[in-house]
């Protein structure tokens, strides 16, 4: 059963005459500015008051000049900056009862009957109970003649409405907390800084990474790096864990390796619930093994430093989707938090969520450790065992006597190199022969091979173009080299080339083998996935750019940067970086503009230059426009803005496909290459008929790709309806519903968001399981 929200209304009406307060509480997290951003300017946007809330739960006791009505003005420059802007306090006041009946009486008297609360489940917790004693709370101020009877009717009601906002990912009931994926990058650039020291005198590293009593931090961090070994409190390593972690880096120096690197979390402990430290393993490893050990702890380095594109994209969508919730609740609507499921902003009982966060410390306080990594969520479950099966890289003694080849096709990206190393060593473990095709598509119709796999290999833009000769010359080296399965990965190429072959299937025999189509690009133009691999780490690339550019914008003043991404038809680049960079209009393909839209963006920036902030940020799409040029606009701008601004142009060009892959997209491309050779096994055996493989069903050649809140694999066949071939793009996109939060938080009028999916509340409980007699129940 579902808690139904209030009918939805007009939005730009729904805040008239409401006022919302928002704070931010507990310890800082990058993102958190973007979640008030967002709070304040859609809070505004809908006619409703907002007010910051300084100092966390100190500033809602203290009042005064704690508590500022906030204006448009007042949260630009925000985006870029990490920690809390409006302040954060640990309060011990607010725990007693005459502290939270002085943060009721400063909010009645201020007309503010919506809260909106940004912290971890401490900070939320303590919103419930302030919600929860509400009514008796103003009696009592009513009583003591602190507020009129009037005041006390008026403010009857508060409505409450979480974010969580904490690094180390730990609140159950969303995928991502605000400030998680900026604390991972941190991690990532310290070890890759490491290994290249350790490499250098083959030493051994151990790195502890913040997280308190979750491991989040430190399991995604060695699934990233291809850590020896790691320690998360939720599943202590087993008995005699010494000797097995001195087995393992034996083993891997015996390999070649010339470093090791074990990860640690904060929370790390035994089976019998005693802390294991830095100092106790680094002593371990160079007593026992004469290896040299350093050991490093990263300390609050994890919680500085600039937001993550990612995360303030979570920031603002989280920040919206808060604000419709208080807008939308009634007396009978539960306190909910905003999380994150998949790709898709969910409400929860705030309550639930908490309860089931205190039943994973309480399933590792009784040693059920298998029900506390559940109890995190699916995803800290595929997390954890799609590690275990890389960490333990034993080939099988019997071999499968199956090939499966791996193919790169077209342009680079950031992560490649991620999923061809998950898929190789997952292929390794099942037995099979893992081959790795030369050049891309040419190297196929070459039968171009590498005994070693790597995607360190070039990539062409060959394409088959529907040439039945290429294709039999392709079904020949499957034949000659025994190929069994293929794993194309790649864009959009990739998927034209996975049709190419099964088109071809009806005239050679040879192409009747399981394939599947990994998404890798940053252009994210591939169907069937909500994600390719290599987008993330373009889109962090545009945005510190942007970053930068802002800076100099802000320091001369009355300058527009008009900035081209690329993407080709696809505008999710330019689109994300928009929303990650604060950008005043992002021109995209998919959205046609006319120039009566340029007419009304260019009053909107001279508008602009009136207020405080005398800077503009335009994005462009690479092809959005045949007519409208970059040029074109440059132009445009330039002269419509004599005297008022002038401008300047970027082309950001290849620097968006280089650079280091991001945590995301190293995380995401091992889940994605191991899962892929799992689906090949299994299809292989489904395959195997008299002696030989034969596949030809729809299903035995799909795309693998993250559809809202799972990874699916889809028939290729099935996505050519979805697919607009002639300018490469599916024919809908999900990031298309968040084009209107961009134009909302640019300030411009007339903007309707999308609520044609009423958010109803989901229970949290129903979806984890439950804790009853000692055990996880599953629902």
């Amino acid at each position: 059963m579902a808690y139904h929200e209030a009918p939805h209304k007009d939005p730009r009406k729904m805040g008239i005459g409401r006022s919302i307060a928002v704070l931010t509480s507990g310890g800082d997290a990058q993102g958190m500015n973007a979640a008030v951003r967002a709070t304040v300017r859609v809070g505004i946007y809908t006619g409703a008051k907002v007010y910051f809330v300084h100092e966390g739960y100190q500033g809602l006791v203290d009042g005064g000049d704690n508590i500022k009505l906030a204006t448009w003005e007042s949260v630009s420059m925000m985006l870029q900056l990490g920690g809390t802007v409006i302040g954060s306090a640990r309060c011990m006041d607010f725990k007693e009862r005459w502290g939270r009946l002085k943060a009721a009486c400063n909010l009645v008297k201020l007309g503010i009957t919506n809260l909106c609360v940004i912290g971890g489940d401490g900070s939320l917790t303590g919103a419930n109970q302030f919600r929860t004693e509400w009514s008796e709370l103003l009696l009592d101020l009513t009583k003591e003649g602190k507020i009129t009877a009037d005041e006390a009717k008026r403010s009857s009601h508060l409505n409450i409405v979480g974010m969580v906002g904490s690094i180390d990912n730990d609140f159950c009931g969303t995928d991502m907390t605000i400030g998680t994926d900026s604390a991972l990058h941190r991690i990532i650039e310290v070890v890759d800084a490491i290994t290249t020291t350790a490499q250098s005198h083959q030493r051994a590293f151990i790195l502890e990474v913040m997280g308190r009593h979750c491991g989040y931090l430190a399991l995604v961090t060695a699934l990233a790096c291809g850590a020896d070994w790691v320690f998360i409190p939720e599943m202590p390593p087993e008995e005699n864990w010494e000797q097995h972690l001195c087995k393992r880096l034996i083993t891997q120096r015996e390999r070649g390796s010339r470093l090791n690197v074990i990860i640690l979390a904060e929370g790390a402990q035994d089976r019998h619930q005693k802390p294991i430290t830095c100092d106790q393993v680094r002593n371990l490893v160079s007593k026992k093994l004469g290896f040299d050990t350093r050991a490093t702890i990263l300390g609050h380095v994890q919680r500085g430093g600039t937001p993550s594109a990612f995360d303030r994209i979570l920031g603002s969508r989280m920040g919206v989707e808060a604000v419709m919730a208080l807008l939308e609740a009634t007396p009978e609507t539960p306190a909910c938090v905003v999380s994150l499921s998949g790709n898709m902003a969910v409400r929860l009982p705030l309550m639930e969520c908490v309860q089931v966060t205190k039943d994973v410390t309480k399933a590792m306080a009784e040693g059920r450790f298998e029900d506390a990594v559940n109890l995190r969520g699916k995803s800290f479950q595929h997390n954890w065992n799609t590690y275990k099966m890389l960490a333990h890289v034993n080939p099988p003694d019997v071999k499968s006597n199956i090939n499966i080849a791996i193919i790169n096709v077209g342009a680079p990206c950031a992560g490649m190199n991620a999923a061809v190393r998950a898929a190789v060593r997952v292929g390794i473990i099942q037995g099979h022969q893992m081959l790795a095709v030369y050049d891309g598509f040419d190297g196929l119709v070459n039968g171009q091979w590498l005994s070693n796999p790597s995607s360190q290999a070039p990539k062409k833009n060959f394409l088959l173009l529907k040439s039945f000769t290429s294709s039999s010359e392709i079904s020949l080296n499957i034949a000659k080299f025994n190929i069994h399965s293929l794993i194309i990965v790649g864009g959009f190429e990739a998927y034209l080339g996975g049709l190419e072959l099964i088109t071809a299937r009806e005239k050679y025999e040879e192409l009747c083998i399981p394939m599947v189509v990994i998404p890798a690009t940053v252009s994210n133009n591939v169907p069937g996935s909500d994600f390719s691999i290599g987008a993330d780490t373009a889109l962090n690339t545009i945005t510190t750019t942007c970053d930068r550019i802002k800076q100099s914008a802000a320091g001369t003043k009355r300058r527009v940067f008009i900035i081209e991404t690329m993407g080709g038809y696809c505008g999710y680049l330019a689109t994300m970086a928009g929303l990650s960079s604060g950008a005043d209009a992002a021109y995209i393909y998919e959205e046609p503009f006319h120039i009566h839209d340029l007419e009304l963006n260019v009053e909107h920036l001279i508008e602009k230059m009136k207020t405080s902030v005398k800077r503009g940020l335009i994005l462009r799409n690479s092809n959005a426009n045949d007519n409208y040029t970059t040029q074109f606009l440059y132009n445009l701008y330039s002269e419509e803005g004599k005297g008022t601004f002038d401008c300047r142009m970027n082309i950001l060009g290849h620097m968006q496909q280089g650079g280091t892959p991001t945590p995301f997209d190293r995380n995401f491309g091992t889940k994605m290459g191991s899962k892929s050779v799992l689906w090949v096994t299994d299809k292989l055996k489904e395959c195997y008929r008299h002696g030989r493989i034969f596949a030809n069903t729809p299903d035995s050649a799909c795309v693998l790709g993250m559809k809202k809140r799972s990874l699916l694999f889809q028939p290729l066949t099935s996505l050519k309806d979805d697919t607009d071939f002639e300018h490469r793009i599916p024919k809908t996109q999900w990031w298309m519903r968040l084009r209107p939060i961009l134009k909302i938080l640019a300030k411009y009028d007339a903007i309707e968001i999308d609520t044609s999916e009423v958010a109803a509340m989901e229970h949290i409980i129903k979806k984890t399981g439950e804790i009853k007699g000692g055990k996880m129940l599953n629902k």
